[in-house]
Order: structure tokens, then C-alpha cells, then sequence
């Protein structure tokens, strides 16, 4: 077991992720990973939308800026109290702080920006320019 944590812990160095942390209680042990919070982005034709899973998180330990053309997503997912009468077998659930960066596309009316929390999910929407969307112009050939 130790081969493959050891694999693991390279693999993720590689691509730049924090290492695990090790945490040992007795003859249980158990790895805390960083936690990265999925998200998904989506556009139309008005804006770009970007949703992040943020189960167990606050509204008011999340927040959400733009600097410098970049989108930044920040919070806190807070551990639960230890209780004394328990004693805990398996935790795979992580907590922490976590940061996510997007670049915002060319077009974006960084000014307009909004975001929403709602039954664990943060919505950010990104509303295109006017003047970056296209437009048709007709062509009469006379």
C-alpha cells in the first residue's frame, strides 16, 4: 500500500496538486487530498456561466472576484466537530480552504459580473460585452 501512495503522491506533484497529508489514529490511517471543488462552465449567446459544487459550504465562506481579467472563487468548507463518545473509521469527505482561477474570455463585461448560492451550488454569470457580440449587417446586391 505504501508503493502505491507513494506512486500516487508523485503523479500528483507532476501536475502541480498539493501532497496528501497523512494523518495516522492508532492502527487506522487516512489521507486528506486537497480539495478542488468541480465546476462547469457554459455559454450562449448573452453570457458564461460557470457553476461550482460547493456542498457543506456557507454562503457567507465563499467569495467571488475579479482582478485583472481573472475570475477567482475562493471559500471554506469548515470540519465538523469532533464529539468525545466518537471515534471516526473513515473520512473521505474534504475540508478546507479552496481556490479556483478561471481567465475571462475576451469579451467579458468583467464590471457586470453576479453571482448566486443556492441548495450548494454557486452560479457565476458572466455577461458577454456589447459591443463583443456579433452582428449581422445586410447586404443589399443591387
Amino acid at each position: 500500500m505504501r508503493e502505491m501512495e507513494e506512486m500516487q503522491n508523485r503523479v500528483a506533484s507532476l501536475f502541480g496538486r498539493r501532497l496528501p497529508l497523512k494523518k495516522d489514529s492508532g492502527d487506522e490511517g487516512f489521507t486528506l487530498m486537497e480539495w478542488v471543488p468541480p465546476v462547469d462552465i457554459a455559454e450562449d449567446e448573452k453570457e458564461y456561466t460557470i457553476k461550482a459544487e460547493l456542498p457543506g459550504v456557507n454562503k457567507e465562506d465563499v467569495r467571488v472576484t475579479v482582478e485583472g481579467g481573472v475570475l477567482t472563487i475562493t471559500g471554506e468548507r469548515k470540519a465538523e466537530k469532533e464529539e468525545k463518545d466518537k471515534k471516526c473509521h473513515r473520512i473521505e469527505r474534504n475540508y478546507g480552504t479552496f481556490v479556483r482561477s478561471f481567465m475571462l474570455p475576451e469579451g467579458t463585461a468583467s464590471d457586470k459580473v453576479s453571482a448566486e448560492f443556492e441548495d450548494g451550488v454557486l452560479r457565476v454569470r458572466l455577461p458577454k460585452d456589447e459591443s463583443a457580440k456579433p452582428k449581422s449587417i445586410e447586404v443589399k446586391i443591387g
